[in-house]
C-alpha cells in the first residue's frame, strides 16, 4: 500500500540523514524535533511524562473525583437546606436562626459527605476497569455504574442493590454518550 506522501530510502540513506540531523542540533528547548509531513513533533521529557503519569493514575482520579464530589455534594446539600427547611410537626415552633444554621450545616456535610463517596467509588471502579481492560469506551463507565450503584444499594437490601445497579449503569451510559457525542 503506497501514500504519496510515503518514499522508499535504503537504509544507509536514513542514517546518513540522521547523522547529519544530530549534527546540525535540531532541538527546540532541549527536546528533540521529529519531523513529519503534517508538522513537527516534540517529545515529552522526563518530567512531563511524570506529571502526566500522576495526572493519569487511579488514585489522582479518585481523589480528584472526591474532592469535586464533596464540594458538589455540599452545593446541592446547601441549596436543598434553604429550599426545605426541617421543620416538623403541627405544633412547630420558630426556628431560631442557630437552629436554621445548625440544620442547614449538617444537610450540606450530608449530602457532601455522599457525593464524594459516590465519585470516589464510582472513580475508582470505573479507572480499575479500564487499566484491567486496556481502552477508553463506554462500556467502562456503564460497568463502573452498575458496581458502584450495586454497592450502594446492597445496603438496603439485595432488591435495592439490583435496582441501584441497573439505574446507575443507565445514567452512566447516557451521561458518557452525552459526553462523547458533545
Amino acid at each position: 500500500m503506497s501514500d504519496s506522501n510515503t518514499v522508499s530510502l535504503p537504509p544507509e540513506d536514513v542514517q546518513e540523514i540522521l547523522k547529519s540531523l544530530s549534527s546540525k542540533d535540531v532541538r527546540l528547548n532541549h527536546q528533540f524535533v521529529i519531523p513529519r509531513s503534517w508538522g513537527p513533533i516534540i517529545q515529552k521529557t522526563k518530567e512531563e511524562k511524570l506529571v502526566e503519569g500522576v495526572f493519569e493514575s487511579c488514585a489522582f482520579k479518585s481523589v480528584m473525583s472526591c474532592v469535586v464530589g464533596y464540594a458538589l455534594g455540599g452545593a446541592i446539600g446547601l441549596f436543598s437546606a434553604s429550599v426545605n427547611p426541617n421543620i416538623t410537626g403541627p405544633d412547630a415552633k420558630q426556628q431560631t436562626a442557630r437552629e436554621v444554621f445548625r440544620d442547614m450545616r449538617t444537610t450540606t456535610m450530608s449530602h457532601a459527605k455522599n457525593f464524594a463517596i459516590i465519585g470516589a467509588l464510582f472513580s475508582s471502579v470505573e479507572c480499575a476497569i479500564e487499566s484491567y481492560r486496556g481502552t477508553t469506551d463506554w462500556k467502562n463507565g456503564t460497568i463502573a455504574g452498575g458496581i458502584t450503584g450495586g454497592m450502594i444499594g446492597l445496603r438496603a437490601g439485595l432488591k435495592a442493590g439490583m435496582f441501584g445497579a441497573a439505574g446507575f449503569a443507565a445514567f452512566s451510559t447516557i451521561i458518557d454518550y452525552y459526553m462523547r457525542k458533545h
